[in-house]
């Protein structure tokens, strides 16, 4: 069993930049794929990032592409996502989430979410 932990949201402006942090306890994070997730008031969670377990191998939504980067440091048990040029529309809460296996459709644990609001 692993446990997260965001850190590193916070109100931004548009065009500002943000490293989000996830902090993994518990369980021997460099077996996990790892997940970056974003729910936005009145919508449904959608997903923004994938890493492998390697940290050499990563997959993103076409939305943020381009300007988010999800990295791990499976030294310090930690996942990031850089995330410059911020828009107002990816305001939301932002999960991390582990998973046992390559089904990247299956994540079996959760943070609790770090929240980023960016004004235009």
């Amino acid at each position: 069993q692993v446990q997260l932990a965001e850190s590193g949201g916070g109100l931004v402006q548009a065009g500002d930049s943000l490293r989000l942090s996830c902090a993994a306890s518990g369980s021997t994070f460099s077996t996990y794929f790892m997940g970056w997730f974003r729910q936005a008031p009145g919508k449904e969670r959608e997903f923004v990032a994938r890493i492998d377990r390697s940290g050499l191998s990563t997959h993103y939504t076409a939305s943020v592409k381009g300007r988010f980067t999800a990295s791990r440091d499976n030294a310090k048990n930690t996942l990031y996502l850089q995330m410059n040029s911020l828009m107002p529309e990816d305001t939301a809460v932002y999960y991390c989430a582990a998973g046992r296996s390559d089904n990247a459709q299956k994540y079996d644990y959760w943070g609790q979410g770090t929240q980023v609001t960016v004004s235009s």
